[in-house]
């Protein structure tokens, strides 16, 4: 494995991709997107700052919680091109996200809760059940799992009983 100087101020695509675990495509597609950015030399080649590892990581790990890349994007456009990103700019793009983030670990709480006893209303009898979802009455609230997506009232989501779709 190649280590990279810690002092270092730039690093070649093949030094970040070994330092950050992130493929050289992977960079290539960030770099296309707009999420990190390289200067070319003389020979055309990359070359990164060395900030880019903790852009690099920070991607990563927003990609890992759902966040999109537009989003991620977005939040990177804000932070200084001329200096390493502090704690406090981290910290202030992660807090941007903290309400989104709440709402998907409730989500995927109730998702977990539900799926635990069943898909709709316990009696794990789809074909046989009247109240799972009789006439397929949820199809037309829209498309997917309707009871786990919308928390509606009567929804075996959200209640103890089912009641009749």
């Amino acid at each position: 494995m190649t280590t990279v100087a810690w002092n270092a101020k730039e690093l070649t695509v093949g030094q970040l991709s070994t330092r950050s675990g992130v493929a050289v495509s992977a960079l290539h597609f960030y770099e296309s997107k707009g999420l990190i950015r390289s200067r070319r030399t003389s020979g055309n080649q990359r070359r990164y700052s060395r900030d880019t590892l903790r852009r690099v990581a920070f991607i990563r790990l927003s990609q890992q919680v759902g966040i999109s890349l537009g989003a991620i994007r977005d939040a990177l456009s804000t932070l200084p091109a001329e200096r390493t990103p502090t704690r406090e700019d981290w910290a202030r793009l992660s807090g941007g996200w903290r309400a989104e983030l709440d709402h998907r670990i409730l989500h995927l709480q109730q998702l977990r809760d539900d799926l635990t006893d069943c898909i709709g209303c316990g009696c794990l009898s789809l074909d046989n059940c009247l109240l799972a979802n009789r006439y397929d009455k949820l199809g037309e609230e829209g498309p997917g799992p309707r009871r786990l997506l919308d928390a509606h009232p009567g929804s075996c989501a959200t209640t103890v009983t089912c009641q009749p779709a």
